[in-house]
């Protein structure tokens, strides 16, 4: 069975003016749907092709021979994560996540200013993410392709920093981006989801 690209949970304009359906397109249909072509060029005709792409994470993380299914499949994972983590009118923190943050980090903008920093310093291509550790939310940020996933974390919420995420849009204004998804995109909604599960 092939891995396949899914579809956008919304329309390719549902998140303008911040980010573009031009960003979606190239993102989305170019981007994201290259990562699931390559994954499935290196894993055809291998005990990986029909394993869930958790599975393919777990297998090949820290391999130095598999770097390459890897890199492609934690990169799958990353982006069908980053586009549920989006909606049109974000930014709204339901109760129960705020409490659990707010215990943990001691206060909403607090965690908001950690997580910011973790997208802004994160050098170079990767991702800063909101996971759970044990029994503790964490932030934290990777670097190319790599996930809480492969670590043993369960991710909640991400902000995927590699340039083609918001080059079209905010050219090299990343931290005018984290902003943009923080403050007007971020689906809060579904790192709560991830948290209940």
């Amino acid at each position: 069975m092939a891995f396949e690209l899914p579809p956008l949970p919304y329309a390719y304009d549902a998140l303008a003016p911040y980010i573009s359906s031009e960003t979606l397109h190239l993102h989305h249909d170019k981007h994201h749907q290259t990562y699931v072509t390559n994954l499935n060029n290196l894993t055809k005709d291998t005990p990986l092709a029909n394993a869930s792409l958790e599975e393919v994470i777990k297998a090949s993380a820290g391999d130095s021979s598999k770097v390459g299914i890897f890199n492609n499949a934690a990169q799958v994972w990353n982006h069908t994560f980053f586009w549920q983590c989006l909606k049109k009118d974000g930014g709204k923190m339901p109760a129960a996540l705020e409490q659990r943050i707010v215990a943990d980090f001691g206060s909403v903008d607090k965690f908001k200013e950690e997580l910011t920093q973790a997208a802004l310093t994160q050098f170079g291509s990767g991702w800063a993410w909101l996971y759970l550790d044990g029994d503790k939310l964490k932030v934290g940020k990777t670097g190319n392709a790599d996930t809480p996933l492969a670590h043993g974390q369960k991710p909640l919420f991400t902000i995927d920093v590699w340039e083609h995420a918001y080059y079209v849009d905010f050219q090299n204004r990343r931290a005018d981006f984290v902003k943009a998804v923080i403050d007007n995109l971020a689906n809060w909604d579904f790192a709560a989801e991830q948290l209940a599960a």
